[in-house]
């Protein structure tokens, strides 16, 4: 298999980080994204021929166009971009300040479809590619004091649906990656919202202190998912939705099997809300 290139923001850690440190193993080249180049200093020293880094805040509407052209003026051509960075908000809905809100959405959301609406134009030019873009169980499921999170999760899901309809004349195909919870540095990095006493007893409660004393389930392998993750781009045809973990395709079953029998039990509801004038 020849050697691909891949532009992948948010490297720093995490799942980003496995899979540059995967892709570099193997012989391809990235084009790596992060707000502070010096965290892969290492990587660099192991790969200086065939990694490039970016520094790069998916928030900065000026820098996310002229990063993402960088990366393909020097590689000439990307076969993979990988739109990854994010982070966690949690806290009941009331307990979140505007500010905060507006910081997880304009990251998560509007950042991802920055980085996306950035490279199709190149992903025209040179007659397709692949974009994995990460979401999270969280896309599906919810919750109880991840709400704003969850808005962002969701809210990609859907913008990724609709502009992989758009594009998918031009050989451009999209894969939503859902990774349940992993062991990464996903709760150290977690913003938390100061806790109100009203929510002292409840579920919201419950996941705060999980992740406090560290009791909140996390099961998934964050090497074996870039592995998996590797191994659908590889693939001649990538699924459209890439679930990873046993958390995670848990509750994205029982919460797709619920909503499909909600969904029965409402058809004649639903078919008789139409007008008769055909």
């Amino acid at each position: 298999m020849n050697p691909k290139n891949w532009l992948i923001t948010g490297t720093s850690s995490g799942l980003g980080r496995q899979l540059a440190e995967r892709l570099l193993e193997r012989g391809d080249r990235v084009f790596a994204t992060l707000r502070r180049a010096e965290a892969l200093a290492d990587l660099q020293r192991r790969h200086p021929d065939r990694l490039q880094v970016g520094v790069l805040d998916v928030t900065d509407g000026a820098a996310v166009p002229r990063v993402v052209d960088d990366a393909f003026r020097v590689f000439g051509r990307v076969d993979v971009v990988v739109s990854n960075a994010g982070f966690g908000l949690f806290g009941a809905a009331e307990e979140l300040s505007d500010e905060q809100i507006a910081h997880q959405i304009d990251t998560n959301l509007v950042g991802s479809m920055r980085v996306i609406r950035a490279a199709l134009p190149h992903l025209r030019g040179q007659g397709g590619g692949r974009v994995l873009q990460l979401s999270s169980e969280g896309g599906q499921t919810a919750y109880p004091g991840f709400s704003a999170y969850h808005a962002s999760k969701w809210g990609i899901e859907g913008f990724i649906e609709a502009v992989a309809q758009e594009v998918a004349p031009f050989r451009i195909f999209f894969t939503i990656a859902q990774p349940g919870p992993t062991r990464t540095n996903f709760g150290a990095s977690l913003v938390t919202a100061p806790a109100m006493p009203a929510y002292g007893a409840s579920a919201v409660r419950q996941v705060r202190d999980g992740f406090a004393d560290g009791s909140f389930p996390v099961r998934g392998d964050a090497d074996r998912m870039a592995q998996a993750m590797i191994a659908a781009m590889d693939a001649g045809v990538a699924p459209a939705r890439l679930t990873l973990g046993t958390a995670a395709y848990e509750r994205i079953h029982t919460a797709l099997t619920g909503r499909l029998a909600a969904l029965e039990g409402q058809r004649d509801l639903a078919l008789s809300c139409d007008s008769e004038a055909a």
